[in-house]
């Protein structure tokens, strides 16, 4: 029995929680400027939502056998305990502590651990570089790597199978070059970051 879901399911979701805003004139937190806006924090409002969601990024790593998954504070924790709890293996999760990325609150696991690696939203890749980082120095074995949406298209890569629920190519654009500009629309800051707005 598969728990995939189709592209229009997957659409629907995001679109309904609120994840994706697919026509807009937004402002980024890096300054570029973008037609669409991807927030996937409001995916956990809705568990009718997000647990499908997780299900499915489970379901793309039926395999692959996993000892636990890993994933970094703060976006990526309820998602790594979804797809945990779908694949019936451990949760855990990093955190920064004076910007470094490191495993805290008596977290551990055994050396030789097959970890899936889960993250919300790919774009670079860096928090979940840290991640991988984090678990190869305690002597882990970072099997895959899954996200909710990777908006690199796919061109993001870690060395291990990397499988996104959606994979998006999401345009930006420096201000000077955005064409929303140029017709005046009105710009939203909507950004995770206290000071996005200001």
């Amino acid at each position: 029995m598969t728990n995939l879901l189709n592209v229009t399911e997957i659409d629907e979701i995001l679109v309904k929680s609120g994840v994706w805003q697919k026509n807009g004139h937004f402002q980024l937190t890096s300054g570029r400027h973008s037609d669409q806006y991807l927030q996937c924090a409001m995916l956990s409002q809705y568990p009718a939502y997000f647990e499908p969601i997780a299900r499915h990024l489970a379901e793309l790593f039926n395999d692959l056998q996993f000892d636990l998954v890993l994933s970094p504070a703060l976006g990526g924790i309820v998602l790594g305990y979804e797809v945990a709890r779908a694949l019936g293996v451990r949760a855990l999760f990093t955190e920064r502590e004076n910007g470094i990325m490191c495993l805290k609150r008596s977290q551990t696991f055994a050396p030789g651990s097959r970890i899936l690696v889960t993250e919300d939203v790919l774009t670079t890749g860096k928090s979940v570089r840290e991640v991988i980082e984090v678990a190869t120095t305690l002597g882990g074995c970072v099997t895959a790597v899954g996200a909710i949406i990777d908006r690199s298209a796919g061109a993001v890569q870690f060395g291990v199978p990397t499988r996104a629920v959606r994979t998006l190519e999401v345009k930006s654009f420096e201000a000077s070059e955005c064409p929303m500009c140029r017709t005046a629309m009105p710009i939203v800051k909507p950004g995770s970051r206290p000071n996005a707005t200001k």
